[in-house]
């Protein structure tokens, strides 16, 4: 597999990227969902840890990915199958996609600044509450946002796969190529 994309094919940095990427943020939305309701502190700290960890991995893979995009690769050209409409939704959704994870990863920064968390995890003191903390409501509701919007990504690209049977996943690393 090349690297880089062809006219019908992501390449290997793109695939790797994308696969790398949903498999970290399936981890930190079940991280997250659980530190919320942690019901101690050190089961608390234990799922914030890493929650933090791959949030500060998940943005720098994105901000990678997007310069990949704008100074290193050209995407594939739309599906020829697509309707011009559809490929001007996936794209907007991409966008959108792309946004969310950059607010994410702002709100969660933010909270655990501001919030006293990095100050907790530094010292050892006890993780404080982040009830009050304004971008803790927001990273909250980024999150469920970009769990609607992944499902319409998801359910997207099963659609493709299984009801058009056009093989779009195929241009992502996933079956074969349309011959």
């Amino acid at each position: 597999m090349r690297l880089k994309s062809t006219l019908d094919q992501y390449g290997g940095m793109a695939i790797a990227l994308h696969w790398i990427t949903a498999l970290l943020i399936v981890a930190l939305l079940v991280l997250g969902l659980n530190a919320e309701d942690a019901e101690t502190d050190a089961l608390r700290r234990s799922l914030l840890v890493p929650h933090i960890v791959l949030g500060l991995l998940v943005l720098a893979l994105t901000l990678f990915r997007i310069g990949w995009w704008v100074f290193a690769d050209k995407k594939p050209a739309p599906h020829a199958s697509i309707p011009p409409l559809q490929n001007r939704l996936a794209t907007t959704l991409h966008v959108i996609l792309y946004g969310v994870i950059l607010a994410l990863a702002a709100s969660g920064i933010a909270t655990n600044i501001m919030g006293g968390v990095v100050d907790a995890l530094a010292s050892g003191a006890p993780i404080p509450s982040l009830d009050d903390v304004p971008p803790r409501a927001v990273h909250g509701m980024l999150a469920w946002t970009f769990m609607m919007l992944l499902v319409f990504h998801i359910g997207a690209a099963l659609y493709h796969q299984f009801i058009r049977r056009d093989n779009l996943l195929a241009r992502m690393g996933i079956g074969r190529k349309a011959g």
